[in-house]
C-alpha cells in the first residue's frame, strides 16, 4: 500500500552490505540533523537486519541527533525488545520508532493480515514510551475494506488513537495501488481523493490547537505521488496549502474551488 514493496528482496542480506549501504547513502547527501532508515520492513527483524551490523549501524549514525526506523509491534515485545534497548543505548541521539498503525477499525485492520491487533498496537507503544523512544504512527486513509463512506471517519479515529499512545508524529498516507495486489480486490478498495485528504488532516492540525489536543504530536498529509488524488482544476492549489500545512502545522484558509 505503499512505494516500499518495489525495493524489497527475497533473501536476507549479508553481515556488512546495511552499514555499507548507509555511509554509501551518506556521502551523497548534505549535512542534516536526522537520519531515517526505512527498509522496507521491520529494522528489529533478524532477516532483514543482521543483529550483527547493529554496532557498525550505530557507528555510522553517530552524531545524528535523531534516528528514525520502523518495525512490526511483534518485534518490540519479547527477546526482540531487548535488541531496541540495545541499540537505542549506542546510537547517541534519540531514536524514534515508525509503525503502521493503519487503521483503528478492528474488522479492517484484521483483513489486512498485518497479523498485527489494536492491543499489540497499544503494548508496543507503551513498550517504546517506557523506554524513552519516540513514536511515529502510519494511518491509511481508505485502506482496503473499507466502506468508502466510512474512510474519513476512521482515519480520523485513527489519529486520535495515535495520539492516545503517545506518539509524537502522525503521518496519513493515502492508500495507493500499483502493485497488482489491490486492484484485484476489485470493490473492497475505494481510492481516496484530495478532498478527504484534505478534511482528515484539518481534523488532525485542529486537534492541536482545541483545549484538550496533544499539542506534542505533529500531523502530516503523506504527498509522495499526490497527483494521482487529483480530483478537479483546483487540486494543485490545494496541494499546494497541504505542503505549507505540513511545514506550518497549523489549519490554513480552505483553497476555494471554482470547479463546476
Amino acid at each position: 500500500m505503499c512505494d516500499l514493496w518495489k525495493n524489497t528482496l527475497d533473501e536476507s542480506v549479508p553481515p556488512g552490505a546495511i552499514p555499507a549501504q548507509i555511509r554509501t547513502a551518506l556521502a551523497g547527501l548534505q549535512p542534516v540533523r536526522h537520519i531515517k532508515l526505512y527498509n522496507a520492513g521491520s529494522f528489529f527483524d533478524p532477516q532483514q537486519i543482521p543483529i550483527e551490523d547493529d554496532a557498525a549501524i550505530a557507528r555510522v549514525v553517530e552524531g545524528f541527533a535523531r534516528l528514525i526506523v520502523e518495525s512490526h509491534p511483534a518485534f518490540l515485545s519479547g527477546a526482540y525488545a531487548e535488541r531496541c534497548r540495545r541499540f537505542k543505548a549506542v546510537i547517541g541521539g534519540q531514536l524514534e520508532v515508525a509503525i503502521g498503525l493503519e487503521t483503528a477499525h478492528p474488522e479492517v485492520l484484521a483483513r489486512l493480515n498485518k497479523r498485527m491487533t489494536l492491543d499489540a498496537f497499544r503494548r508496543a507503544a507503551d513498550f517504546l514510551l517506557g523506554q524513552d523512544i519516540d513514536l511515529r504512527v502510519f494511518v491509511l486513509l481508505s485502506p482496503p475494506f473499507m466502506p468508502a463512506g466510512e474512510a474519513v471517519e476512521w482515519a480520523c479515529r485513527s489519529i486520535e488513537l495515535a495520539a492516545e499512545c503517545g506518539a509524537t508524529a502522525c503521518s496519513v498516507i493515502p492508500t495507493r495501488g500499483g502493485n497488482g495486489a489491490i486492484e484485484a480486490l476489485g470493490d473492497a478498495f475505494a481510492p481516496p481523493r484530495l478532498p478527504a485528504l484534505e478534511s482528515v488532516i484539518e481534523y488532525g492540525l485542529a486537534r492541536r490547537a482545541g483545549p484538550y489536543g496533544s499539542a506534542g504530536m505533529r500531523v502530516f498529509a503523506d504527498l509522495w505521488d499526490v497527483e494521482r488524488f487529483y480530483s478537479c482544476d483546483c487540486s494543485p492549489a490545494r496541494n499546494a496549502r497541504l505542503v505549507a500545512m505540513n511545514r506550518e502545522q497549523r489549519v490554513m484558509d480552505r483553497v476555494v474551488c471554482t470547479c463546476t
